[in-house]
């Protein structure tokens, strides 16, 4: 039978290593779950405007005219109380692929919703207008969507 003292010391020490674990463990599963629940606002924010420009486009693929359209985005000002960024993201041919979405700062935070194939993002000179990526700042901000010739350009930008 082991001494009494031994085992106290053994249960006393147990016990220190617990309290001292739990916290460390338990901070873990909280940014765990802060994790997953920004990335499902962010996928409601991406999807948002990745749908925007989706209809845009199918509005200005269903007219003879070559009209501007542009709807103004109701976004959220964050997203998990950190600053946000949307940005179309490109292939090498400057088509249009996904908008994504992520936290400024924790760019390994991210999610990306699809955009319908073909569509152009221009990168020369104006029109349409060449932004790609736009912040939570505060400001307006409009999806837009043009047909020049053959090709559709998409962007987002700030109202001005």
């Amino acid at each position: 039978m082991p001494a009494p003292a031994m085992s106290n010391a053994i249960l006393t020490g147990t016990l220190i290593i617990m309290i001292l674990m739990v916290p460390i463990f338990f901070n873990n599963v909280v940014n765990n779950v802060w994790a997953e629940m920004v990335k499902k606002e962010l996928k409601e924010v991406s999807d948002y405007v990745a749908d925007t420009i989706a209809n845009l486009y199918f509005l200005v693929n269903n007219t003879n005219a070559n009209p501007v359209l542009e709807k103004i985005l109701k976004l959220p000002s964050e997203v998990g109380g950190s600053d946000y960024s949307l940005e179309i993201t490109l292939d090498s041919s400057n088509f249009a692929q996904t908008v994504k979405a992520y936290l400024n700062g924790k760019s390994w935070l991210y999610v990306t919703s699809w955009l319908p194939p073909g569509l152009k993002v221009n990168t020369a000179t104006s029109p349409p207008p060449t932004t790609e990526t736009i912040q939570s700042r505060g400001e307006t901000a409009v999806a837009g969507c043009q047909r020049i010739s053959t090709n559709v350009y998409v962007w987002i930008a700030y109202k001005e």
